[in-house]
């Protein structure tokens, strides 16, 4: 009985924080609820609507024998876009009004707060993190308290398994004029859709589409998509990337007696096979960087034994050929690039590889990430 009167508390708590809109915000800074210590915040009388533009609050901020009147605007969501929207609207709000100008929304990160305080925007949360700047007068800045509010966030993770695609796809052409379009690129780059066929859907597209622009990764201007940072996205992709889901792994050992000829000419054989497959990223690396591969061939394929079936040989687990490993993650066949018979990993998934490994393996990606962004530069107009 006990544990179901505390699962009945966390559960109405949780529900609570998913419950955050500007109403919310509002009745808390009214109750005083929102304050940003040493300062004290107190909800000024004045009229809101002012001449050009309308803010949602106006309110007195008091430190010691001194205070200064801000112009307010509540946001339920805190995306980038959402912030730096906010930020613009109350900061010409507040000129007009000749006040202060300052934001409240759920949460605000330490990034979002530098963006701030760069463009002189004080900004509270409900978290106990803000920025209050007067300049010459006043400057408090708390960061490092926790997101409470993680359920108000409607966007999935996009940088992540199959939806990471459409981010992937900005890496080796970064402007689109149809969404149709980024959805035509994804999937022809995709060598799993066809055989699997499960090519990406234009829903899938819009919602990380949506996504993107909502993190300013990628601007769109009607129809037409552009990409704005490549260096944020990398870091994004990075951040959040997962490692494929691995069903199994058969090693397989070539004849001794196949010359270099021979062997390259039965791989070319097989990678020409209607069964996907792909070298791994971090097997792929000396295609784009400085660094030393290791004797095995390690390989993603949804379906091993099909692609092996035609290969001279026999499966053995000492001192492998090839290493097959069974994956249906579409993410790892995406972007694939064709070279003397051999089917390797984009440079991309080489470098998100590389990052997830160990010091030495993140010194080599650095190598793979100056090519990617060198040859995205190229790309654009």
């Amino acid at each position: 009985m006990k544990n179901n009167v505390f699962l009945a508390k966390k559960l109405s708590y949780m529900g609570n924080q998913a419950m955050i809109n500007e109403k919310e915000i509002a009745r808390r800074l009214e109750e005083g609820q929102i304050s940003l210590p040493p300062a004290i915040f107190q909800v000024s009388d004045r009229e809101t609507d002012i001449g050009v533009g309308r803010v949602d609050a106006i309110i007195w901020i008091s430190w010691g024998e001194q205070r200064e009147e801000f112009a307010v605007e509540f946001k339920a969501m805190w995306t980038p876009k959402i912030i730096r929207e906010a930020m613009y609207q109350v900061k010409a709000a507040a000129q007009n009004m000749r006040l202060n100008p300052m934001i409240i929304v759920p949460y605000l990160n330490e990034e979002r707060l530098r963006e701030l305080e760069r463009e002189g925007v004080s900004g509270v949360d409900l978290c106990g993190n803000g920025l209050a700047i007067v300049p010459d007068k006043l400057f408090i800045l708390r960061t490092g308290n926790p997101n409470r509010y993680p359920s108000s966030a409607p966007i999935k993770n996009i940088y992540r398994r199959n939806t990471s695609m459409v981010g992937r796809v900005f890496l080796v052409r970064s402007k689109f004029n149809q969404v149709s379009e980024v959805l035509d690129e994804v999937n022809q780059r995709n060598l799993f859709a066809d055989w699997a066929k499960q090519p990406i859907s234009l829903s899938t597209i819009s919602k990380a589409l949506k996504g993107l622009e909502q993190d300013l990764i990628v601007a769109r201007e009607g129809a037409a998509a552009r990409l704005l940072q490549s260096e944020k996205l990398l870091d994004k992709l990075v951040e959040n990337y997962a490692a494929p889901k691995v069903v199994e792994i058969v090693n397989w050992k070539l004849p001794m007696s196949l010359g270099e000829e021979e062997r390259k000419e039965v791989l070319a054989e097989a990678f020409s096979s209607r069964i996907p497959a792909v070298v791994t990223g971090a097997r792929s690396v000396s295609r784009y960087a400085v660094m030393q591969a290791g004797e095995t061939l390690s390989i993603y394929c949804p379906d091993p034994k099909g692609w092996l079936s035609k290969l001279p040989g026999a499966s053995a687990e000492r001192f492998p050929t090839l290493s097959i490993i069974q994956t249906e993650d579409a993410p790892v066949y995406f972007d694939a690039r064709q070279d003397e018979g051999m089917v390797w990993a984009s440079p991309l998934q080489t470098y998100l590889e590389l990052m997830a490994g160990d010091k030495r393996d993140q010194e080599t990606a650095i190598q793979v990430r100056d090519l990617i962004l060198r040859q995205l530069g190229e790309d654009r107009p």
